[in-house]
Parts: C-alpha cells; structure tokens; sequence
C-alpha cells in the first residue's frame, strides 16, 4: 500500500466539516455588531441566538442557560472561578472535589488554587480510569462546594458516571459541573439526564471553528462574571461576539445532533477493528481503559507497547503519514508520562510506551487497514533498538 495520509489524533482537534465552513462563508455578510441596534446589528445577533438555540437542542437544555466562551477550558475555569469567589466571600462551603483525570484545563486550575491555598481534593479512579463513587461519597460533606467529574476522558476514553456523581454532589448540598468536550458528538448527552448545574464544551471538537465554546449553567446556579468589561451574555462574558465562530458552532451541533447515531456506530466499528488487528498483529500490547462499549468513547484506543517508547512510535508513524497522539507531555517539553493513565494504576513504563488513536468523521476502514500494515514493523524496529540500549 502506497504511503497514505491517515489523521487519527481527533481527541486533539477535529478538521472543520465541510458544511460548517460553507455555513460560515455563507453568512460572511452578517460581520455586524450584535450589540447594535441596527439592521445589521440586529441580523447578526439573530444568528447567535439560533446557534445558542442548536447548542440547547444539542445537550437538552433551555437556549437561556447557553453561554458562549472561547472553548471548554475557559468555561473550566469560569466555574472554578465561581468557587474561588463564593469561598473567598466566607462562604461555609470550602473545599472542591475533582476527578484524578480531568483535563489539564482543570488540573491546572486545580494546582493553581492549591497553591493559594484552597482545599482541592483530587478524587481517585479505577484500574479503566473510571471515578471510584465509593470513595467520591466517601470525600463528600456539609463542607463542599462543587464536584466536577469529565463525561469521557480524553485520553482512555472512559466514559465516567457522571449522573451518579451528580447525585452524590447533590445529596451533600453541592453543585455539579461536567466537560463534555469529549463526549459531544460521539454520545447522547443531556444535562437533565445527568443532572448537570454546569458543562462545558469546545467546538473545535466536533468538527466546529476553534476558539469557540459553551457554558452550560442550570437556572438558580451561582455564576460570576469571568471576564469584564461588556453586557454580552447577561453581563457574564464581555467583548465584542466572534460571529462567525459562534454560526460554525451552532451548524456543527447541528450536525452532531442529526447524525450522532451513525456516528456513533462508525466509530466504534472502526475502534474495534484496529484494536482486534493490533492484538493480532503485533505481540505483547495493553489497551488502556475499556472495551466494553457502554463505558468507551467510540473513537478512543489507547495503547501501550512495552519495549517501545510512544514518541519514538509517533515519530515512525508520523514518517509514514499516520498522525496520532503520545500518552506522555514529550511533545511540550515534558518527559513526565501520563497523570491519567498513573491515576489509573498503569505502570510509568507502560504511561511511556502508549499511544492514543482517535477516530473521527473523515476517517475510514481503510485508514485502519494503512495502519495496520505500517505499526507492525515499526513496533518491532523501535523495540529493537530499545532493546540494543539496554
């Protein structure tokens, strides 16, 4: 098989679809400002309105509680932020619990508020990286503030019980936020379903504009202004409404709804292929996370390699056009493995040698069968090569 291109870091970014970029440039004239009160001003705004009305048929909620940011990790950090003000404000609820493996947009966060000094407690996971519930009860009391648990990780996949942690935040008198970034598009997510006071999530995720995002957050919840300055979004997030970013959003939620089954569908199927062909193909791998349907995202395989290290194997699939992801921060300067995949009690030398492929709509059966022609020998020369380190 003749050298391909084969996209398969989807959980990273997703290509614009076609039908988002054509929406926008065909709504290139509506650049008004949608605060004005004039014609174009007014047809502008008009726009935002029905993408904040596709966002809400999308995750079941009210058009109301819809709030555009600049992605999942700004609307992380506007609900910490919340936290941070009601606590410094001496509210009795003190402390915030988060799962061991959210994404750095939280965990970041996190670090940043435990260093000044406020009581953020990490709750563990499981051997899939799935939320311990006994043990987030276990954590829970009059004392606590928030609970905010991702919907599916980003890099095992897992599907976390997020309606059952939401009840447990409830039943202690706390709030619940869920990033959804992940999950949206690839399964059916309802913030009555789950019971959610607060989700987030990106459009650059499912195949939307970048730098454009959402805050879910119920009716009654506390919120504050994260940035100021402006009346946009009921005074929660001024400056001026990136239009265009905001139609591509709505258009690509719309599309999400309308094929989210099939999508669904061909993910897993084309999961499960490459999976089954890697532990026919190539010997001695791990799969990280599950197999088991109801609790993987669709697109999501993780992989380990012992005897191979992942930015090694990147580099050679890269050689051959197949771009995937490390399960270690080695592309930004950083030689520590995987937090998620520690967390999930995966040795450091398997958090080293994993790679994470992530399907995605533009992808087919024949990306898999590329792949699996090409990871094989790689596989085997980089084990070599480690071996003669040795």
């Amino acid at each position: 098989m003749d050298r391909k291109y084969v996209y398969l870091d989807n959980n990273g970014t997703t290509r614009m679809a076609e039908e988002v970029a054509a929406f926008i440039h065909a709504n290139d004239e509506l650049y008004g400002n949608a605060s004005s009160m004039h014609t174009l001003g007014r047809q502008a705004a008009a726009g935002i309105e029905w993408a904040r009305e596709e966002i809400a048929k999308l995750i079941d909620c009210d058009s109301s509680s819809v709030y555009f940011t600049s992605g999942a990790s700004e609307s992380n950090n506007m609900v910490l932020n919340v936290f941070r003000d009601l606590i410094d404000s001496g509210s009795g609820r003190r402390r915030i619990i988060v799962s061991a493996v959210e994404h750095p947009a939280t965990i970041e966060t996190v670090k940043y508020l435990q260093g000044k000094g406020y009581d953020v407690v990490l709750c563990p996971v499981d051997s899939i990286g799935r939320v311990k519930l006994d043990e987030l009860k276990a954590l829970t009391g009059p004392d606590v503030a928030l609970i905010s648990v991702m919907t599916g990780n980003n890099e095992s996949g897992t599907i976390q019980p997020v309606k059952e942690c939401a009840e447990i935040a409830h039943e202690c008198g706390a709030y619940f936020h869920t990033d959804a970034t992940q999950a949206i598009g690839k399964i059916p997510v309802s913030v009555k379903d789950i019971g959610a006071d607060y989700l987030s999530l990106s459009g650059h995720k499912f195949y939307g504009p970048k730098g454009v995002g959402v805050l879910y957050a119920r009716p009654g919840v506390p919120l504050s202004p994260f940035v100021h300055g402006g009346h946009q979004e009921k005074g929660m997030r001024a400056g001026t409404y990136n239009n265009q970013a905001i139609y591509g959003i709505g258009k690509a939620a719309e599309l999400a709804r309308m094929n989210l089954l099939d999508e669904h569908d061909r993910l897993w199927a084309m999961r499960e292929a490459l999976r089954k062909g890697i532990e026919r193909c190539v010997p001695d791998v791990v799969i990280n996370g599950s197999n088991e349907e109801s609790l993987c995202l669709p697109g999501t395989l993780n992989v380990s390699f012992p005897g191979a290290e992942g930015e090694s194997i990147l580099l050679y699939l890269d050689l051959e056009g197949i771009e995937v992801s490390t399960g270690s921060a080695c592309a930004t300067g950083s030689l520590e493995p995987s937090y998620v995949l520690l967390a999930a009690g995966v040795d450091v030398e398997l958090a080293h040698a994993s790679i994470r492929f992530s399907f995605g709509r533009y992808n087919t059966m024949d990306d898999v069968d590329y792949v699996l022609e090409k990871l094989p020998p790689i596989i085997a020369k980089v084990r070599a090569m480690s071996t003669r380190r040795v």
